[in-house]
């Protein structure tokens, strides 16, 4: 069989972050006989080269090439380029890991669309990835259309044909941004590009001990002659104007502009800094027009212009202004609707901790002159935040605890402004309610509400929360697709989080009371504060000190209340004792667990009393017998199946 794709792994002392990589490479649904995986050892001094050749040893997908240390990742990729037989090549980092489907969902999604590069979805675990570019699906994405030039590190997958067409390669050397020079040709010579955002395809991780090559303080001066040589490359590809402008201002953005802020710029050390903003300083004069820095948002036009002048006082002086502006989101109303849980929430920006002011009067205009001091620059960018507050935007996005997987959520918003004062003054708040499927987020465990809000010069995100002990809203759990999914605050900060496959104590059954329980005849009827979007199935069980008994019931949405209703026949041979009782929501799924409810049923006499759950001792007994009796019908079972059946 030809191979589909060729994952290059640059490989220089990863040590056991190389593990989870490997681990994931082997659980890739592509077939095993479609995809290889090329190591390529730049010299390493650790552990790792005998350990990728005993991987090789056993996996056929694995090759390992040793090579002397080149000082970067451009020359292992080039060298996994030319030794790969793939369709595609994929290049995959030694301390990151791919989704288990990733290989598989690229491949066929850009062969299904022709592209010469695809672009998965990416989650950042303690470091940060590109949002808006992975907002939805773009299967024909151009440097016009889609803001691809967002990602520019090498983790993409590419055509083998395409690289050796266009006869493109990695620039080597121990060097810097060697990606952004690689993938930015790609970008703007490729046929087509596409973008798979609905599954989380590559997992950025930063390690534990902060080691990973990215992240270690640079040498200003060869860092942004490096930068220079990708700004060469759109000069090469693109005509002057708003095109080549839109993708000079990623550059100008993220590698100057952002390092120069809050407290990314007020960490670093005076003698440091100062040599970083000279050096930006110097390619803001050489490189950028007018057009530029005029595409930037409000905040940032203010520090690029002080750059260009070369006022380093001031720019700190912006800084330590800024790094007191944060957002802050409180949650209102939380209810489930159809299946969807809808939450509602308020956000604005903070300085200092107190809700940020604006001028009631504001009108937008240009930034033409350099503000001569930092007041008159803050009072510029708070007149223009104000005039723009019709572009704000407020997103509330779940984000998965453990993977850092993140996914928007649908938000219906309202801008508001709020006098304050004399009503010179407002406040600019956005309201959202945000309509959460949980039937459509791909995994269990513990998701956290963020609330992102983009406003004048900021785009920034927080937790939504903390909400007030005293009235914070208390919804219910749910049970969603056979999928228990339970909203709960966050102990100690009061901060919204999901909790899908909830189970147990967590589904919050324990706040049934015994006047929710109706037993009439051979009918048994609790109410649940439980959220069911319709009818379905569900399992009960009766544990008594002697048996266990289980029988089929329904749960349905009761018409008059946030919660359900549970119906049941009551089993014909509920012998007189005391019965504790269990609820399975979701018994057709894999997921399935039993939750114990709060009260049990008398039997003796002919009737059925409903009492409550007897004390930790008796329920301690009960339980241990529980698990006697299973065990021995589980014997008897496995008897009666060794012994034919007889």
């Amino acid at each position: 069989m030809p191979v589909k794709v060729s994952v290059i792994v640059p490989v220089y002392n990863p040590g056991i972050y190389i593990e989870d990589c490997i681990s994931s490479l082997q659980r890739q649904s592509l077939p095993p006989d479609e995809f290889e995986v090329i190591f390529v050892d730049d010299g390493s001094t650790d552990e790792t080269p005998a350990r990728l050749d005993a991987l090789a040893a056993e996996d056929p997908r694995m090759k390992v090439i040793h090579q002397e240390n080149s000082g970067w990742s451009g020359k292992p990729r080039n060298v996994g380029i030319e030794a790969s037989r793939g369709e595609f090549v994929m290049f995959v980092d030694n301390d990151d890991y791919l989704g288990d489907e990733a290989l598989e969902r690229m491949y066929d999604y850009g062969t299904a669309n022709g592209a010469d590069v695809v672009v998965g979805k990416m989650a950042g675990k303690n470091r940060g990835v590109p949002v808006e570019l992975f907002r939805r699906n773009h299967p024909r994405a151009t440097v016009e259309n889609a803001p691809l030039i967002d990602s520019l590190t090498p983790h993409k997958m590419v055509r083998r044909a395409f690289l050796d067409r266009i006869g493109l390669r990695f620039p080597e050397g121990r060097r810097r941004l060697e990606d952004h020079v690689f993938i930015a040709e790609a970008y703007l010579r490729a046929e087509n590009v596409s973008v798979l955002s609905d599954y989380v395809c590559y997992y950025h991780i930063r390690r534990d001990d902060g080691s990973n090559a990215g992240f270690e303080r640079f040498d200003p001066v060869g860092y942004f002659k490096n930068l220079r040589e990708a700004l060469d490359v759109v000069e090469q590809y693109t005509e002057p104007g708003p095109v080549r402008d839109r993708l000079f201002r990623r550059w100008l953005r993220v590698e100057m502009v952002e390092r120069l802020r809050a407290r990314r710029l007020l960490n670093l050390p005076d003698d440091y800094r100062r040599e970083l903003f000279g050096e930006i300083h110097e390619v803001v004069v050489e490189r950028f027009g007018p057009g530029v820095a005029a595409g930037l948002q409000p905040t940032q036009q203010v520090i690029a212009a002080l750059t260009a002048a070369d006022r380093y006082d001031d720019v700190v002086a912006f800084a330590e202004w800024e790094a007191g502006v944060a957002p802050t989101a409180a949650p209102g109303d939380i209810e489930w609707r159809d299946g969807s849980l809808r939450i509602g929430f308020t956000a604005e920006y903070l300085s200092g901790g107190e809700p940020m002011l604006f001028p009631a009067d504001a009108g937008a205009a240009p930034l033409t002159d350099v503000p001569k001091d930092v007041t008159e620059a803050v009072r510029w960018v708070a007149s223009e935040t104000a005039a723009r507050f019709g572009q704000a935007t407020a997103d509330l996005l779940l984000r998965e605890r453990t993977s850092a997987a993140q996914y928007f959520q649908p938000v219906e918003f309202t801008r508001e402004t709020v006098p304050v004062g004399d009503g010179e003054e407002v406040r600019l708040v956005l309201r959202g309610t945000a309509t959460v499927d949980p039937g459509v987020l791909p995994r269990d465990g513990a998701w956290d509400a963020l609330v992102r809000v983009k406003s004048g010069g900021w785009t920034k995100e927080c937790r939504l929360g903390p909400a007030p002990r005293e009235d914070r809203p208390v919804p219910s759990a749910g049970v969603v697709g056979d999928r228990p999914v339970l909203p709960y605050w966050t102990t100690p900060h009061g901060n919204l989080s999901l909790e899908l496959g909830a189970r147990g104590k967590r589904l919050g059954l324990g706040r049934v009371e015994l006047g929710d329980v109706t037993v009439s005849d051979d009918r048994f009827r609790v109410l649940l504060p439980l959220h069911v979007p319709g009818d379905s199935r569900v399992r009960l069980r009766f544990v008594s000190s002697r048996r266990i008994l289980e029988t089929p019931g329904t749960l349905s949405p009761d018409a008059g209340r946030p919660g359900s209703v549970l119906e049941a026949v009551l089993p014909e041979d509920l012998s007189d004792d005391v019965w504790r009782v269990a609820v399975c929501p979701n018994p057709g799924s894999d997921r399935a667990r039993f939750a114990g409810l709060p009260f049990a049923l008398r039997v003796g006499g002919g009737s059925v009393l409903v009492t409550p759950v007897p004390g930790p001792g008796v329920a301690l007994r009960l339980a241990r017998r529980a698990r006697r009796v299973l065990g021995t019908a589980r014997r008897k079972v496995n008897s009666r199946i060794r012994t034919g059946g007889r």
